[in-house]
């Protein structure tokens, strides 16, 4: 049986009147490898994914698709320890520091950005300052 998006009261307030949520009370959470700072995936959290991952250590994710609470790693065994977890100055991004054991991505690889491949883009350079 799966659990269903509901509102958590069990989140700190303090931290839930922080959070600005989307029209399906939902916020992006970036995954970074803590000593590398990787930038490992990216998920989407509600009030009770949040609680979860505060109060067990490892990174609970809601599943839009399967509309059901996921933990990383508990089919696959490849872990999200958490380290560090900070907010963004707007309220509607997380960044959670991890320990990554295994694979992030369910293709296997080490992060999800590498299946997605690279896009062509123009390439910026800071402009040069001037010696005084």
């Amino acid at each position: 049986m799966s659990e269903k998006l509901s509102e958590s009261r069990d989140l700190d307030p303090h931290i839930a009147a922080r959070l600005k949520r989307d029209e399906n009370g939902l916020f992006a959470a970036i995954i970074q490898q803590h000593d590398t700072a990787e930038v490992l995936m990216l998920g989407w959290m509600n009030d009770e994914a949040l609680r979860r991952t505060l109060a067990e250590g490892r990174v609970t994710f809601w599943s839009r698709s399967r509309q059901e609470f996921w933990c990383k790693g508990d089919t696959s065994g490849h872990f999200q320890l958490v380290k560090k977890v900070q907010l963004d100055c707007d309220g509607d991004a997380l960044l959670i520091q991890v320990d990554q054991v295994g694979a992030a991505c369910h293709t296997g690889s080490r992060t999800c950005f590498e299946a997605g491949g690279e896009l062509p883009a123009a390439v910026g350079n800071r402009p040069v300052e001037p010696s005084e």
